[in-house]
């Protein structure tokens, strides 16, 4: 039985995408890398593909988190600061449970990002629930997929 790890999604099969990896034996977080070359333009968002799902227990999500090299040096953060993978995200019928990372330019130069270029890190972690938590219903896309309020 899998417990936690990442596949690659149907539509990048052919495309020469890398499993995430930990760097050292302390790191904590998996380097996940731009499936796709992009510019961001100052001031600009972009949805960069990872060509990646991510499976986990129901009581785990994954946390994507900036490379702060990415932070530091070149001005880019992740749109939400810090993205939540759900368990119920992966292969849900919408797009397959495919990891987007958004990030935004918050430089005045043009930032390129190539393909394979590592720009996340992908932690697990567990959670918890409150005594009197009655959430139900099923997942059905990304970004927004269970409502704005």
């Amino acid at each position: 039985m899998k417990t936690r790890g990442f596949e690659i999604v149907t539509a990048f099969l052919d495309k020469n995408i890398n499993i995430p990896v930990r760097k050292t034996a302390r790191s904590a977080g998996y380097d996940i890398e731009a499936a796709e070359s992009v510019i961001v333009s100052p001031g600009e968002l972009v949805k960069i593909a990872t060509g990646l799902k991510a499976y986990m227990q129901d009581d785990e999500y994954l946390g994507i988190h900036i490379r702060s090299s990415l932070g530091i040096n070149r001005q880019l953060m992740l749109a939400n600061s810090q993205g939540v993978i759900d368990a119920d995200y992966y292969n849900n019928p919408d797009n397959e449970g495919h990891i987007i990372i958004a990030m935004r330019n918050m430089g005045s130069e043009p930032v390129s990002i190539n393909k394979g270029d590592r720009i996340a890190q992908g932690i697990f972690y567990r959670y918890l629930v409150a005594d009197d938590d009655t959430a139900e219903g099923a997942r059905t896309g990304g970004f927004g997929s269970t409502g704005i309020r």
